[in-house]
């Protein structure tokens, strides 16, 4: 994300007059909290199919590992994304992240039409996935008041 320029007349340099114009990266104004809200989305996606399909013989359920997703996000982020060797070679650039992948869930006790879904872990993961998504979700939104309040000046 590109920087924001922000007016700050306490950061003056000696000797010099008027406003000095400072950056704010959104990178880390946010942290990891941008990152947070996509992999959430994507993984309530996720659950939902999980549930959706509870019933669906032969159906095997599926989970995003978070913890992993968003390091690689992170990673990422922070420049340590592929390198090509030769032109032909794909970058690995853009995409934010990329999707997460997707991995099986060990079922407790699959049923015997071979469905690995247990309603009751998929709502609960999903319940808690939601909590977590809405306090990330807040959290971006006090920084974003913030921004905003030193942008004006507040």
């Amino acid at each position: 994300m590109a920087p924001l320029l922000l007016n700050t007349d306490k950061a003056r340099l000696p000797g010099k007059k008027g406003p000095v114009m400072t950056t704010i990266s959104f990178d880390n104004a946010f942290g990891i909290h941008d990152d947070a809200l996509r992999l959430r989305s994507q993984r309530s996606e996720v659950l939902a199919n999980n549930l959706a399909n509870a019933d669906t013989p032969g159906y095997k359920a599926r989970d995003i590992d978070f913890q992993a997703a968003l390091q690689q996000a992170q990673g990422q982020q922070e420049g340590l994304a592929m390198t090509a060797s030769d032109s032909g070679h794909m970058t690995g650039e853009g995409g934010g992240g990329g999707n997460p992948e997707l991995m099986y869930r060990n079922p407790i006790q699959p049923s015997i039409d071979g469905n690995t879904v247990d309603t009751q872990t998929e709502m609960s993961k999903y319940m808690r996935n939601s909590m977590e998504f809405q306090s990330s979700f807040q959290f971006l939104n006090s920084s974003i008041k913030g921004l905003k309040d030193a942008l004006a000046g507040q």
